[in-house]
């Protein structure tokens, strides 16, 4: 009698477990609900402070006469943005900008797909190579900017010696518009055409073997092959660093900058009269020479768009021209 009571009155201790299921099963079904959110919500915590909020902050600055040391001096609405489209030194920053960006870029990224496509050969010593092209890109940006101001020098520079070989009379290349462009350029292909390359190569690398064996029995030649299977093929790859290197080579600073010989006593403009001055050149200037923080924000609003459109063009011009391939 007393083990029946004993089994009737844990009878409903045994009904306990079976909620437990489904407690679980709430809990599992939360889980793959808000766990992805909280994965990737650190990404967008991050981006807020230092990419969306430093944005929204610009924009509401460039509408304001905000002075760097005094303060916001009052709303002037979009006033900063019509002086500046009657801005000729503006105007001009943009042609410089531009036309640096394209001397650098696509000779830069033809460059670094030719020299990845020859280290995808199999070289002998093969690491070494890979490790050549990197180091450029590892050197110091100052240093760089040193060497080639002597490269180029007016007087005494090796590039005009070497003009000079073969007859052509020394340039002056910090006072030309289009010999301080190509100056400035050359200094941006050699930091970063290794770089590129060895993304490339790594694409390169990831291609099935087989696709070009196939190929290679139907006849195609090795030009064949290169522009029809492997361009095709790491397609995604051009895209990212086509995208990557408009946005670098919009926001050019550091190498116009040290090229000026005033920027070491903080009186750099792009030169004399402005031939080699990029927006960011610009923006610094009018931002942290002349203490004009409204303006140099409305400057950042008018980058931020011109690389957002140059981008965007590139990003469908290339995608069409790899398809096509």
């Amino acid at each position: 009698m007393t083990d029946l009571r004993t089994r009737t009155e844990a009878a409903p201790a045994a009904s306990v477990p079976s909620s437990t299921p489904s407690k679980r099963f709430g809990l599992s079904r939360w889980d793959a609900k808000y766990t992805p959110y909280l994965i990737i919500a650190p990404f967008f915590v991050v981006f807020g402070i230092f990419g969306l909020y430093p944005l929204v902050y610009t924009a509401w600055v460039s509408l304001h006469d905000w002075q760097l040391i005094d303060g916001n001096q009052g709303f002037v609405g979009f006033a900063n943005y019509a002086e500046l489209f009657g801005d000729t030194k503006f105007w001009n920053a943009l042609f410089n900008t531009l036309s640096l960006f394209v001397l650098s870029t696509v000779p830069q990224l033809l460059a670094a797909l030719g020299l990845a496509a020859l280290l995808d050969r199999g070289l002998r010593g093969s690491a070494f190579w890979r490790a050549g092209v990197l180091l450029p890109n590892v050197i110091s940006v100052a240093a760089v900017a040193l060497v080639f101001a002597q490269f180029f020098g007016r007087d005494f520079g090796i590039v005009n010696y070497l003009l000079g070989l073969v007859g052509i009379d020394p340039i002056d290349w910090r006072a030309e518009t289009w010999a301080s462009h190509l100056a400035v350029s050359t200094m941006v292909m050699w930091r970063w055409t290794g770089y590129n390359a060895l993304l490339y190569l790594a694409a390169m690398q990831s291609v099935p073997k087989d696709m070009y064996e196939s190929a290679t029995l139907d006849g195609a030649s090795r030009w064949r092959l290169f522009w029809s299977i492997t361009v095709p093929s790491i397609r995604p790859t051009i895209l990212f660093t086509v995208v990557t290197s408009t946005i670098g080579g919009l926001q050019l600073f550091a190498e116009p900058a040290l090229f000026d010989p005033g920027f070491a006593a903080n009186n750099s403009t792009g030169g004399s009269d402005r031939q080699f001055q990029t927006l960011v050149l610009y923006m610094y200037e009018k931002g942290f020479r002349l203490f004009d923080a409204g303006y140099a924000a409305t400057i950042a609003w008018m980058l931020f768009v011109v690389v957002l459109l140059v981008a965007v063009v590139n990003f469908s011009l290339t995608r069409r021209i790899a398809g096509k391939g």
